[in-house]
């Protein structure tokens, strides 16, 4: 894996990043991990009715070390924050974090009424994708899985030069 990643962009990483890209979101694996009301709506997704298996995102790990995909679901109070932040630094790379409801994303109806509210989980940890709502549909967390997919079908494995390298070497 340290050869690819030292490979520069060229024809041969643009297959790499097919393969690689198309292996990662056909099989996202999303961490067991609900804080709130949303946790109930994401349990829901991965019933039978909604059926998140079939995105390959069906297999909930039970431990940050086996999943890469972290669905905050619910409201993140200042005692929790260091608590996922861990867990995220746990999680191998590379890695993805959906927001899911009002209250991961910007604090919801709690934030102004209470002290202990974070703002929203970006505040913490990078989000990649919003899942609006309160509490969010299970169709509106599958959105958001094809959402994380499409990105991850644009990453690259090839690092990138940085642009002031070309400045230092003249």
């Amino acid at each position: 894996m340290g050869v690819i990643q030292n490979l520069p962009p060229g024809i041969l990483t643009t297959s790499l990043d097919w393969l690689f890209n198309w292996a990662r979101k056909s099989s996202p694996w999303p961490m067991t991990f609900g804080l709130a009301c949303c946790a109930i709506e994401m349990m829901a997704t991965g019933a039978s009715r909604f059926d998140l298996d079939r995105l390959g995102a069906g297999v909930f790990r039970p431990s940050p070390r086996q999943s890469d995909v972290m669905i905050v679901a619910g409201t993140v109070t200042e005692k929790m924050a260091p608590r996922i932040k861990l867990l995220y630094e746990q999680m191998p790379e590379p890695k993805w974090v959906i927001a899911m409801g009002a209250c991961a994303i910007s604090g919801g109806p709690f934030y102004y009424e209470g002290y202990h509210v974070v703002k929203g989980v970006d505040q913490v940890v990078p989000v990649d994708v919003y899942v609006p709502g309160c509490p969010p549909r299970p169709e509106a967390l599958i959105y958001g899985v094809l959402k994380l997919q499409e990105k991850i079908s644009q990453m690259t494995i090839a690092r990138r030069a940085p642009a002031s390298a070309g400045a230092r070497a003249a």
